[in-house]
């Protein structure tokens, strides 16, 4: 199919949020130690609920390529900034490599996360389409973003909290960072229902996956 403007706009808004969110993850709030990329986050799984719901899980799976490869462009280049010599009037180095000095640890919790919630919570999403015939979307969005968070919480607080933090302290930010999420989306439900009305009757299409390949790695599909 060809792809429009407005799939264009939501593309940029999902890759926008991904790369801000990793950004800003470093810094752990004193809401449950969550880390402050909760403000925006979840917001890329709202727009991968409605790519999913609007475009289906073919379109969507290669956002979520483009995404990672977009954010693994950002996490380059701000790692060749960190190593440039800096100018001798600049004092900015040691909090430049203190907030944007990715460890490997922490960058590769980001990168598997954020595959692992998002290809989980796009096939979720279609699989129940299918099975509800397209009713209740509300059942599809926060249903997808349940599976989806346990999962990216999963992976990413442990993999980047382990060995500096006890393992209680994991555990709640874990729990607290997966319940501020899937509220996240039960309160955005109006917002996502909107924006996915809108966009279907502008677009003229509503997506089902009867013979997708729900294989991730099929980019050509």
């Amino acid at each position: 199919m060809n792809v429009s403007h407005r799939f264009v706009v939501i593309t940029a808004i999902f890759i926008t949020c991904l790369i801000t969110a990793n950004i800003i993850v470093v810094k752990p709030t004193s809401f449950g130690g969550i880390p402050a990329a909760i403000i925006i986050f979840p917001l890329s799984y709202i727009v991968g609920d409605i790519l999913t719901e609007v475009y289906g899980y073919r379109l969507a799976r290669r956002v979520i390529w483009l995404g990672f490869f977009c954010n693994l462009i950002a996490v380059i280049a701000i790692w060749i900034g960190q190593l440039l010599p800096p100018a001798v009037v600049w004092e900015g180095q040691e909090a430049y490599e203190s907030i944007l000095g990715y460890t490997p640890r922490a960058l590769g919790a980001s990168l598997l996360a954020y595959l692992v919630g998002e290809f989980s919570n796009s096939f979720v999403l279609a699989k129940m389409k299918i099975k509800t015939k397209g009713r209740w979307l509300w059942t599809r969005t926060i249903g997808s973003t349940i599976v989806a968070q346990a999962l990216d919480a999963a992976v990413f607080i442990p993999l980047v909290y382990i060995g500096r933090f006890d393992l209680a302290f994991i555990a709640m930010a874990s729990l607290t960072h997966w319940a501020a999420k899937v509220g996240y989306e039960t309160i955005a439900t109006p917002f996502t229902y909107a924006v996915v009305n809108f966009l279907k009757r502008k677009e003229a299409i509503d997506t089902y996956d009867y013979q997708t390949k729900f294989n991730p790695f099929l980019v050509s599909d």
